[in-house]
């Protein structure tokens, strides 16, 4: 979990209400994150049995707009992006030519010739340099590190619906996995992505960076009654790894093919040709 300090450490728009909260803190990926509030076998279980919100602000955003937006991801990305409506996300992976993992990605679709890309924190400027080169011949679409637009906040576990639910005008009941939809959350403008990391149900939340701590402290409230607590990246990890998902870096990297990953059903083989 820890890295080397090589540079000084970048802090999320939490990070303040993370220290002041009493949170261990420790260097990921180039960031300083709280890695437990209360402990990761209690932060774990609360997930599991009720809910547990999450800073991952950390992680990078990278827009591709224009004419051809669609034929750029289909190109870097080896999921199927024609098969997603506006309003629709999948798991997909950035690939080298010989399928192996340059990173895994959440592939949004904002509106038709509008796609948003969620990658891993430590490698945003290596990703971005790597889209911006394979695009170059697709023709009109142009992909944009909008990483500092966004915080990100995460709520997971069985309670996260009836927690979130009273804060937003959202319909979280008719929002399917694997969706997402734009509103407000605590009176502040959100996208709302019921998608998450944990193996649980739950919704990741998009607001601007100033927005971030009043969204925090509204979920933290709203479920305090029914036991939500804030977590750390340890019990992220635990839960991640006790669901099957994979980490790049630990489970996934440049020498591991998508289907020694177990991973063949991200790949979109009857697509156009991609990388």
């Amino acid at each position: 979990m820890t890295h080397a300090l090589d540079a000084p450490l970048k802090k999320t728009p939490l990070h303040s209400r993370h220290r002041t909260s009493g949170a261990r803190m420790v260097a990921f990926g180039g960031w300083e994150m709280p890695i437990e509030y209360s402990g990761i076998a209690v932060e774990h279980l609360a997930v599991r049995q009720r809910a547990g919100v999450f800073d991952v602000s950390h992680m990078g955003e990278i827009e591709i707009a224009g004419d051809q937006a669609l034929e750029a991801v289909q190109m870097i990305s080896c999921n199927d992006a024609s098969r997603l409506a506006a309003g629709q996300a999948q798991y997909s992976g950035l690939l080298t030519s010989r399928g192996t993992f340059v990173d895994d990605l959440l592939v949004y679709r904002l509106a038709p010739r509008h796609f948003l890309l969620v990658v891993n924190a430590s490698h945003i400027d290596r990703d971005y340099a790597h889209i911006v080169e394979h695009i170059k011949p697709v023709g009109d679409a142009v992909a944009v590190d909008a990483s500092g637009r966004y915080a990100l906040i995460a709520i997971q576990g069985p309670q996260a619906l009836p927690t979130l639910q009273p804060l937003t005008g959202v319909d979280l009941t008719a929002l399917k996995y694997y969706w997402f939809a734009h509103g407000e959350v605590a009176n502040v403008r959100a996208t709302i992505s019921r998608t998450g990391y944990t193996g649980e149900d739950g919704f990741e939340i998009f607001v601007a960076p100033q927005s971030a701590d009043r969204v925090w402290l509204a979920l933290l409230d709203q479920g305090r009654e029914v036991g939500v607590i804030p977590c750390g990246l340890g019990a992220r990890d635990t839960l991640r790894l006790e669901a099957g998902m994979r980490l790049h870096g630990n489970d996934i990297d440049e020498s591991t093919t998508v289907l020694e990953a177990d991973l063949g059903w991200i790949v979109g083989w009857g697509k156009p040709d991609f990388l």
